[in-house]
């Protein structure tokens, strides 16, 4: 089988189920968001980081591909494949670690703007591609019904990579770097 089709060569693509939409059809727009996240957070797996945060991040990555399924799937065609659902512990595993970070982290006093760290930094990258998802989610939202589990996760994603980000700048002894308002 060839990598190339050419059934997407005048911009439309297909959904599971056989649908056809077009390459900026807002479902497009949510999932392709989401693979975007998925592709920065292989890029921060790349990175000197211990093994429990890989493994973390990996289960993040198969969830999120979960939540692509789950978004390319086209229900009124087809049913949900149990690989496109979304397991049920999923946010309490997110939050679980959420805490286990944050109770390593001093509080916070001020914002802090991105960087201090390449880890840190890259994490922020994930964290606004999170939130940016999380927009196209609501977006969809409009039009499609989208499972409420998944929108709490990828809302918890954005927290978990700011938790991340303080976390990975402070062990490879960066400096958070605090908003300054004009004087």
């Amino acid at each position: 089988m060839k990598l190339y089709t050419k059934t997407g060569d005048k911009g439309q693509t297909g959904l599971i189920g056989g649908t056809r939409v077009a390459k900026n059809d807002t479902r497009i727009e949510a999932y392709g968001t989401v693979d975007e996240l998925n592709s920065f957070i292989g890029l921060l797996t790349t990175y000197p980081i211990r093994v429990e945060e890989v493994a973390f991040l990996r289960l993040i990555q198969n969830n999120l591909f979960t939540v692509g399924s789950y978004l390319a799937t086209d229900t009124t065609k087809v049913m949900l494949q149990e690989a496109s659902i979304l397991k049920n512990d999923s946010i309490e595993q997110i939050e679980a670690e959420i805490d286990r970070i944050d109770a390593k982290l001093p509080a916070l006093s001020s914002f802090i703007l991105p960087g201090g760290s390449q880890t840190g930094a890259l994490s922020h990258v994930c964290r606004t591609i999170a939130r940016r998802a999380e927009r196209r989610l609501f977006d969809l939202t409009e039009f499609y019904s989208v499972d409420n589990q998944i929108l709490i996760y990828i809302n918890r994603l954005s927290d978990y990579f700011f938790a991340l980000s303080r976390y990975f700048t402070l062990e490879n002894e960066g400096e958070e770097i605090s908003w300054k308002t004009h004087d």
